[in-house]
């Protein structure tokens, strides 16, 4: 970079001397082409650290009549019009330059003689070619490249937002397939360790021989319970989605509950005082029928003894549902919980604007309480699709320095409106200082 500007501004100051080529030897004049060309050169490395200073400087240059010294200034007003923002400050500086570069040239030739009227022209040529279409390409570059990149960081953006969602989708996804695995199998699971702890008892007063077989079979339920919990714990996400059935939370739906939990060796009764929650919402039913099947799980698991009550109370536009059970009689303990069902259940009816409490009662057993509305108002989700397409990978931006056709020819436009016309003017200029 130090020796390509180094040779730039060498080459500068060579150009400003040739003017002596054709200009006579006299030591004004020497003197004069000697401190244009000077002046010229130390303009190119200002253009970078003083852009406004540096253009403003180019107007004694304007006035100066070395052709050479004024082959530099395209190349300072482009370079300058790059880096001066905002757009009116360039463009407040643009038209100083041109006026005072003017009116030093009109100083120095008002005694030409060819006229005021032309000086005035050709002075105003070239102070279009030499400063304004190099300004005003240069404005145009220095604006087309932060709007790349900010359409660079917008396409980088939406990149990674087409990642997350496709992320969403699938942790959505595997939420769902979490709590169907927990509502179903871990209900399941329940009831077959139940049957198994019974038929273990049985055993070892009838059939001491089947007592291995009913303790390897109770066991393996409980390790299965254990594996599914793991399960859970990856596919596990906040969101917990699940498609309601039709009859969920009906009724009819709750009462299949207690009586499986009846057949298990549960003693647990069902009260349902008011209506059918027939026309209820069916988020409402289907988080009544999580709930009871929730709070029945964790009796199978933690008192199977003890005595449970099921209760539905529809109130107007509230459904108020309860599992408690009393105290478990004995001295067995207690397995462990992972409140993992409560987790989701209390998610679940936030998301319904309703409340969720659970915990032990005073006569030392346990209840889980909900409330919530018959008719949520919270606006349904939309149903996801149960294969959704993968998403489709989209290409890297393309590099600044990779060609295409639109960047070919958009270069090739800008470059055109401002090296065409500094290269006829200059051509002019020189023709004009040799017939001189």
């Amino acid at each position: 970079m130090v020796a390509a500007e180094l040779a730039l501004f060498l080459v500068a100051l060579a150009a400003g001397f040739l003017q002596l080529l054709w200009s006579p030897p006299a030591p004004a004049r020497v003197a004069a082409v000697a401190a244009s060309a000077c002046w010229a050169a130390l303009l190119l490395p200002a253009r970078r650290r003083w852009p406004v200073a540096a253009l403003a400087a180019t107007a004694p240059v304007l006035a100066g009549g070395n052709v050479g010294a004024m082959a530099v200034l395209p190349i300072v007003s482009y370079a300058t019009a790059r880096r001066v923002h905002p757009a009116r400050r360039l463009w407040a500086v643009v038209p100083a330059t041109a006026a005072a570069g003017l009116l030093l040239a009109l100083a120095v030739e008002r005694n030409a003689p060819y006229g005021l009227e032309a000086a005035l022209a050709g002075n105003a040529i070239s102070v279009a070619v030499l400063l304004v279409f190099p300004a005003l390409a240069g404005a145009l570059r220095g604006q087309r490249r932060p709007r790349v990149r900010l359409l660079r960081e917008r396409n980088a953006y939406l990149e990674r937002a087409q990642g997350l969602a496709a992320d969403k989708a699938r942790m959505k996804e595997r939420a769902r397939i979490a709590a169907e695995m927990h509502d179903m199998l871990g209900h399941r699971l329940s009831l077959i360790s139940m049957h198994a702890g019974a038929l273990e008892l049985t055993a070892a007063r009838t059939a001491p021989e089947l007592s291995g077989q009913a303790e390897l079979l109770r066991t393996s339920a409980s390790t299965a319970m254990s594996e599914l919990r793991g399960i859970l714990g990856v596919l596990r996400d906040a969101t917990d989605e699940a498609p309601e059935a039709e009859r969920s939370g009906t009724r009819a739906d709750i009462a299949d509950l207690v009586a499986e939990s009846r057949k298990a060796g549960v003693d647990v009764e069902l009260v349902w005082p008011g209506p059918d929650l027939a026309g209820a919402d069916p988020r409402t039913r289907h988080a009544v029928h999580r709930v009871v099947r929730e709070g029945l799980t964790n009796v199978h698991k933690h008192a199977p003894a003890a005595r449970t009550r099921v209760e539905v109370t529809v109130e107007r536009d509230r459904v108020r549902v309860r599992v408690t059970n009393g105290p478990v009689p004995g001295t067995r303990p207690r397995s462990p919980g992972t409140r993992q069902g409560l987790v989701g259940l209390e998610e679940r009816v936030a998301l319904l604007q309703g409340a969720l409490t659970a915990g032990p009662t005073p006569e030392g057993g346990f209840q889980i309480a909900a409330d919530l509305p018959a008719h949520p108002s919270v606006p349904a989700d939309p149903p996801v699709p149960r294969e959704e397409p993968e998403p489709r990978e989209v290409p890297p931006p393309l590099d600044a320095e990779v060609l295409t056709l639109p960047r070919v020819l958009g270069a090739g436009c800008l470059g055109a409106l401002a090296a065409v016309p500094v290269v006829t003017g200059l051509a002019v200029l020189i023709v004009l200082s040799l017939l001189e």
